[in-house]
């Protein structure tokens, strides 16, 4: 199991703190301190406790143990907790500064220790002080700069990857601009010309049941357009303001829709209408009726279908299943299995499933089994690929 950060933190202190204490006896051990040394060096080695969160107040906490008990742990760590963690430069030198000056210089200072210190000198002692705060002083810094440029390098990252999804916004826009206009060109063209020939021939027709037919195209026909113009619309707006699709088909509009598609079909709503559903579930619940209902009249026209729709668990079961075509279809209308492929995907982004085949008795069954509740993000989703 990987640690976090946070105990990783306390474990590391805990373990600098016991070092330094370790020190502080191995000090008075050796030196034989005085028990205000002693105090002086224990106090220092807890200070670290505090170190991230007060680093000054610790590193002058460990200056007493410094002077009179020659620890050398707990100086050294609050010397590089200041230089990892302060982001002024000039406070970190003048501790720097202090600590080599309370390492070089003895305690109590006497005349005799003066005299040899400065009159004489020690350029090892000098030296040895020197290496003493600076190592942990470059250290910290380096450990602050390293830092530094991590972050600097995530925010890279993740500016980079804000300008590829700019850039890919953009193509999808410029694409979906594309689809609209070749939707609205070539699809709505041929869609007028249908509802208009089908308007002249209601007119001209004496006979009932050709203007009754006319007068189906010509009204599927309008209806076709009104949904293409909202969908060429949401195409281009792609990457603004949602544009919603209205009017837009629920559970209510089963029935009519089962009715003008001139099925024999049968239509078992099993009360789901009341149920409250969010409004993509209804959506997909009608479009997959709507392309059951196609395909069985592309490929088993005349067939008997049954819709059933009901509440199943916490969710809504769809089924149409059509029986055994009555003879060879004869409509010739093409078909590129891109239907079922759109339920599915229009299913799995609600959360559910779909599921499609032929039947034993030789029939098919289109079933969907689709979420009592969807969270925003989801009905988004779904409402876009609507």
């Amino acid at each position: 199991m990987r640690r976090s950060p946070r105990l990783r933190a306390v474990a590391v202190d805990v373990g600098l703190v016991a070092l330094a204490l370790l020190d502080a006896a191995l000090s008075a051990r050796v030196d034989q301190a005085s028990r205000a040394a002693l105090g002086a060096s224990v106090l220092a080695a807890l200070a670290l406790a505090v170190r991230r969160r007060w680093p000054y107040a610790t590193f002058a906490l460990t200056l007493p143990g410094l002077l009179i008990a020659s620890v050398l742990i707990a100086p050294l760590v609050a010397l590089y907790t200041l230089a990892a963690t302060s982001r002024n430069r000039r406070p970190v030198l003048v501790c720097a500064v202090i600590a080599g000056l309370a390492d070089f210089t003895p305690w109590p200072v006497s005349a005799s220790d003066l005299q040899w210190r400065h009159g004489v000198g020690n350029l090892l002692a000098l030296i040895y002080a020197a290496a003493y705060v600076g190592a942990p002083v470059a250290l910290g810094l380096l450990v602050q700069t390293r830092q530094e440029l991590r972050d600097r390098l995530t925010e890279l990252i993740e500016g980079q990857d804000r300008e590829q999804r700019l850039l890919a916004d953009g193509v999808l826009a410029r694409e979906r601009a594309r689809l609209a206009r070749e939707m609205h060109d070539v699809v709505s063209h041929w869609v007028s010309l249908i509802a208009v020939q089908a308007g002249a021939l209601r007119v001209t027709t004496r006979d009932d049941t050709t203007r009754e037919c006319a007068s189906t195209i010509r009204e599927l026909s309008v209806r076709t357009l009104e949904e293409l113009r909202h969908m060429v619309g949401v195409l281009r707006v792609a990457g603004g303001p949602a544009v919603e699709l209205v009017p837009q088909p629920g559970l209510a509009d089963i029935t009519a829709l089962v009715q003008g598609s001139s099925q024999d079909a049968n239509v078992d709503l099993d009360g789901a209408v009341a149920g409250g559903w969010p409004d993509a579930v209804e959506r997909a619940a009608y479009r997959t009726v709507q392309e059951a209902l196609t395909n069985i009249t592309k490929h088993a026209p005349g067939a008997p279908v049954t819709v059933h729709v009901a509440p199943w668990e916490q969710g809504l079961r769809v089924s149409v299943r059509n029986g055994p075509p009555p003879g060879q279809p004869t409509t010739g209308l093409p078909g590129g299995g891109h239907g079922l492929i759109g339920l599915r995907e229009r299913a799995e982004l609600l959360g559910g499933t779909l599921r499609a085949g032929p039947t034993s008795d030789g029939g098919y069954l289109v079933e969907a089994t689709l979420p009592g509740t969807v969270n925003g993000r989801v009905t988004m989703r779904a409402a876009l690929r609507n």
